[in-house]
């Protein structure tokens, strides 16, 4: 999603429109995937609307946030911030869910945070890299954490309620938000960043059903392959403008493996 909005963005750099448009393409396709889940789960709509509330935070100001960092500081340098969203997760889990900590975990988060230490370190930055686009990136990464913890939570108090109408709710109160922040229609414009939605409403519906089978302190650091993808992605579509070095692929790897190693141990 990230590299897709991010060649989306080079030719239309309009963060409203963008968001809008991605936001609302990722909504139809949970809602086809609520309808295609529907004969053998139900819908139960009239207990998703916690979901709606979620989807406020992520993605709703989270995507205004992640549209602006992509924009700004590019698709790999924002995959590897959204990748330390996990440790985020992981510590709101253990203090606030009582979920169990463990050596591996703490490793994992150890090698984690390592990664973002590398990105702080890099030097082979591209000209037009906004380091303020790294603070954005950090603001939807810190509420995707709290996202992936209230969906953990709402998840187990209402498993009547499908994950993916789960999903298609939250993004409907995303797409609401973003759509009264935009202040605008979509346009033919929108085709532009329809892989991107497309993308994104497929992880989001995946992400539902993981969070529905698993604790946040395993889906979460799992999640963190995010940064190796997205990093190796910008290396093969985005070559020219993303610059990657050798630290950005070194603390994607960190990151990678502390997700590996709380998720193998689990």
């Amino acid at each position: 999603m990230s590299v897709a909005l991010r060649m989306a963005l080079d030719r239309d750099p309009d963060v409203a429109l963008a968001t809008l448009a991605t936001a609302g393409t990722a909504l139809v396709v949970a809602v086809v995937a609520a309808a295609a889940e529907t004969p053998s789960r139900g819908l139960h709509l009239s207990s998703a609307w916690p979901f709606v509330l979620v989807g406020l935070l992520s993605p709703g100001a989270a995507q205004i946030f992640v549209t602006v960092a992509i924009r700004d500081a590019g698709a790999s340098r924002v995959s590897m911030v959204f990748g330390t969203a996990p440790l985020v997760s992981v510590t709101i889990a253990l203090v606030f869910l009582g979920e169990p900590a463990s050596a591996p975990l703490i490793v994992g988060a150890i090698l984690i945070v390592a990664g973002g230490v590398e990105l702080a370190r890099e030097r082979e930055r591209p000209a037009h890299l906004n380091r303020l686009g790294l603070a954005y990136a950090f603001a939807g990464a810190t509420l995707f954490a709290i996202r992936d913890n209230l969906v953990r939570h709402l998840a187990v108090g209402t498993m009547a309620v499908p994950p993916a109408v789960a999903a298609a709710a939250a993004l409907l109160g995303g797409t609401a938000l973003v759509a009264v922040w935009a202040r605008r229609g979509i346009g033919h414009r929108w085709l532009r960043f329809l892989p991107a939605g497309v993308l994104f409403g497929a992880s989001y519906v995946s992400l539902f059903e993981a969070y529905y089978r698993g604790w946040v302190t395993v889906v979460a650091p799992l999640v963190a392959v995010e940064s190796l993808v997205g990093v190796g992605l910008s290396a093969l579509f985005l070559r020219d403008s993303e610059h990657i070095g050798k630290r950005l692929l070194l603390g994607a790897a960190l990151i990678v493996a502390g997700g590996a190693l709380i998720g193998a141990y689990r």
